[in-house]
């Protein structure tokens, strides 16, 4: 019998913001990283070109579980752009665009697939090829992706969310969430069959992240949670500095 391998990496950032739909003047973000927004960013890690579709699809057939460890705030910025031509090419005009992003949120975010695969990952996230960023040049990360020595263990996915390290910093809520008698469950967001009846849609698998051909397909996804247990938060300090 085969054994699963996982990757688990650390979202933490001031800002991120992982949009679906950034066409127009209304940029969305998701609520947790999207797979387009998660390969992309290990494309840049590894040095591997938008162009270069092959081994985007390699990338995307990873299996990808999120856990959200502190949920963001919902904020919105506003952009402009003076001196857009005008659509009848007669003049230029100013143009206002709403752009969401989250603010103070932290992902756990998981990988399963081939072990090779993952341990180029792990060493690229570790020394990347080309910035990375959280959906924004300037959205960067607060603190490393890859905990201390950390790499691909025998695990699946599912696996690594129910017993990985909190990923809060901070001692003060963690003794905060220790003394309490009823803790808010981790909601976690994992790819699953179509055929699971309780499956959700998400267009954000890359099938080409090149520029002015870029193309995403349909995954299904299975919304869950998970218990926030004491080895959880007790170890949570070690996870990633």
């Amino acid at each position: 019998m085969t054994t699963a391998t996982s990757l688990a990496l650390c979202f933490d950032a001031p800002m991120q913001s992982w949009g679906t739909r950034s066409r127009g003047i209304i940029r969305d973000t998701m609520l947790e990283p999207t797979k387009s927004g998660v390969v992309g960013l290990i494309a840049a890690a590894l040095g591997i070109s938008r162009e270069d579709d092959h081994a985007i699809a390699e990338l995307a057939r990873l299996k990808l579980a999120v856990r959200v460890d502190r949920e963001g705030i919902l904020e919105r910025d506003y952009h402009t752009t003076q001196n857009v031509p005008t659509t009848k090419g007669t003049g230029h005009r100013t143009v206002v665009s709403e752009r969401y992003y989250l603010a103070d949120a932290l992902f756990l975010v998981v990988l399963e697939g081939d072990e090779h695969l993952l341990s180029r990952i792990a060493s690229a996230v570790d020394r990347p090829h080309w910035p990375i960023f959280f959906g924004r040049r300037a959205f960067v990360p607060a603190r490393p992706l890859l905990p201390l020595n950390g790499g691909p263990v025998g695990s699946t996915a599912e696996g690594l969310l129910m017993r990985e390290p909190w990923l809060e910093m901070s001692k003060t809520v963690r003794d905060i969430e220790l003394s309490k008698t009823e803790r808010a469950d981790l909601r976690t967001v994992v790819d699953c069959p179509a055929t699971d009846r309780r499956a959700e849609v998400r267009h954000d698998h890359p099938v080409s992240l090149a520029e002015g051909r870029r193309r995403y397909a349909t995954r299904t996804v299975l919304v869950e949670q998970v218990s926030l247990t004491d080895s959880m938060i007790t170890t949570g300090d070690s996870s990633c500095s």
